[in-house]
């Protein structure tokens, strides 16, 4: 089973679902912005993207501009942005197994199927 962190309204995120089931996946959608991850399975999200918390952040967000850009946190503090705000969380998130991606562009999700 392969989870993705969805934003419907989100055309990137809506083609990643769409590549992930014409491959034949079993996809658990988890719409992110309702069902907000929280610290510890972004934790462990970010182990398996190989990432840090500053690294998913949507910096086009208006929020972030207006509230957050230029500010320097700890990883803890970024964390607790991101469940507080998920709205600023990169999308879509796909995770298999031990491997996640990121898919941007969504072909980036073939390279953990």
């Amino acid at each position: 089973m392969v989870t993705i962190y969805h934003n419907n309204r989100c055309s990137k995120s809506r083609q990643t679902l769409e590549l992930l089931q014409k491959q034949g996946q079993d996809v658990q959608v988890v719409p992110y912005l309702t069902q907000t991850p929280s610290r510890e399975e972004l934790r462990e999200v970010l182990a398996k993207l190989k990432l840090a918390p500053e690294d998913i952040i949507r910096k086009g967000e208006k929020l972030y501009k207006e509230v957050y850009a230029g500010q320097h946190l700890t990883h803890d503090e970024w964390l607790q942005v991101l469940t507080q705000n998920p709205i600023l969380i990169e999308r879509p998130i796909v995770i298999n197994g031990d491997k996640a991606v990121i898919g941007r562009p969504p072909e980036n999700v073939l390279t953990i199927l």
